[in-house]
């Protein structure tokens, strides 16, 4: 049995993570026409990795949603490149790109093949595998790990090779646990670093725990 921890203001609740009640997310979860539904029915998820018998994972405290509809989408007005065709796939696909030549990005894919729309998971609060994850990273701090898209990458090691790839595998998905957020706990906001979208960029379409500790620093 692990838990895992949210935390509510001054409060800190202990939840069970026990892994043969957690149910893998089906493709109908990701398949849905709201990708800022999704974006927010995804915090609380688990996101989990396991490569070379090494497990990862932790639960998902930020998000951002994008869509072909919006100026903020890589795949705006149906823009099709080399890097945003992963976009057009079916939802429950892995959209991974690279951001200034660093950061590996992992993105879900939602909605209906051509439907160019994905979630950005923005941050994690780490559940399993922690030593692992902190020596992927570098770092000593439990806090920096996961907190922000190129670190949680890194630290459940998925890289660009994983662009393109299933959700439905064993190496890397998305699990609930059953975990209920309430609606109080979630904030709505703008999104990170999309100036340039004009009035998309006001789209409260960033979504995180309130005053979870794991959340990125805009």
């Amino acid at each position: 049995m692990g838990f895992y921890y949210l935390v509510e203001g001054a409060k800190v609740s202990r939840l069970s993570c026990h892994k043969p009640a957690a149910v893998k997310l089906k493709e109908s979860f990701y398949q849905r026409s709201r990708v800022d539904n999704i974006a927010r029915d995804l915090l609380g998820k688990v996101l989990v990795s396991r490569f070379n018998n090494m497990l990862t994972s932790g639960v998902i405290v930020e998000t951002e949603a994008y869509s072909y509809k919006e100026k903020g989408c890589h795949a705006y007005n149906n823009l099709r490149t080399a890097r945003t065709e992963t976009m057009f796939d079916q939802g429950g696909t892995m959209y991974v790109y690279l951001c200034y030549g660093i950061h590996n990005m992992f993105n879900v894919v939602t909605n209906k093949k051509d439907k160019a729309e994905a979630v950005l998971i923005r941050a994690l609060e780490p559940v399993e595998g922690m030593d692992v994850m902190m020596k992927r990273a570098s770092v000593k701090n439990i806090h920096r790990i996961t907190s922000g898209p190129g670190k949680l990458a890194k630290a459940l090691g998925i890289d660009r090779t994983w662009d393109g790839e299933l959700l439905t595998g064993d190496d890397v998905w998305v699990e609930d646990s059953g975990t209920k957020i309430a609606s109080n706990k979630i904030v709505a906001t703008s999104r990170v670093g999309i100036d340039y979208a004009g009035d998309d960029a006001l789209l409260p379409w960033r979504f995180y725990l309130k005053d979870n500790p794991w959340i990125s620093r805009p």
